[in-house]
This record gives structure tokens, C-alpha cells and sequence, in this order.
């Protein structure tokens, strides 16, 4: 086990339509997005000192399977505006807010891209808060 924490490095969306997927993300969380490397690749702006990320074409491995990866979850000031936000700009709830006692308000939601994804109301006091 490491002595410190990890922090969270990078993150990656991948998307079937980059530019359906890049509106869907600027306007739900005012995310930005600057065109680097490969054609269709961006790399997102979430704050000064958030977490670096990538959206990028949903590619198929070898496998013949698309991309499986990690659920993520996204701080919010108020988890009711970011829902109807997410369903405003086509995304889809999977799972309405609830609350997670000590923690926050968390509701789940699929993007634009199929992507499973979460937001969070974080509790005052919680590890991790969106002022």
C-alpha cells in the first residue's frame, strides 16, 4: 500500500460522436476542450488543478469488445440542477438522486455515448466538496 494516497491521474471518455459527446460535457460542466494529437482527440479543462482528462473516438480492441472502463463520478454544487442539466443536453438518469448518509447525493446517468457516469452533491464535511 503507498505511503501517501493515490490521486486521481487522468481520465478518458470515449465516444462514438467526439463532438456530440464534447457539447454534452461544455454544457453540463462547463468543461473546455483543446484539440491535441490524433484526429478527434481533445483534451478536457475540468478546473486549475482538477484531474487531467481526454475525450476521444471509442475505439475496438482486438477483442472485438469496445472499451470497458471505470465509473466516474463528477462533484457538483447541487446534484438537482446537474440532473436536469445532464437530461437537457440528451443524456439519459439511470438512477435519480439518493443520498449516501455522511457522504452526499449521488445520481447516475449515461451520456450522450452510452457512458456510465455519476454526480455528486458531497456532504459538508466530506472528503471531497464542490463549493
Amino acid at each position: 500500500m503507498p505511503a501517501e494516497p493515490n490521486q486521481l491521474a487522468h481520465f478518458a471518455i470515449h465516444a462514438d460522436d467526439v463532438e456530440r459527446a464534447r457539447k454534452f460535457y461544455g454544457e453540463v460542466f462547463g468543461w473546455t476542450f483543446e484539440a491535441w494529437g490524433p484526429p478527434e482527440f481533445y483534451l478536457i479543462h475540468t478546473r486549475a488543478g482538477g484531474p487531467h482528462g481526454a475525450i476521444q473516438k471509442r475505439r475496438t480492441p482486438v477483442s472485438g469488445q469496445g472499451m470497458i472502463g471505470y465509473e466516474c463520478t463528477i462533484a457538483v454544487a447541487d446534484v438537482r440542477k446537474a440532473v436536469s442539466a445532464i437530461e437537457q443536453a440528451g443524456g439519459t438518469i439511470t438512477s435519480p438522486p439518493f443520498e449516501i448518509p455522511t457522504v452526499g447525493t449521488l445520481a447516475m446517468f449515461n451520456d450522450t455515448e452510452g457512458n456510465v457516469a455519476c454526480v455528486m452533491q458531497y456532504a459538508r464535511g466530506a472528503a471531497i466538496t464542490q463549493e
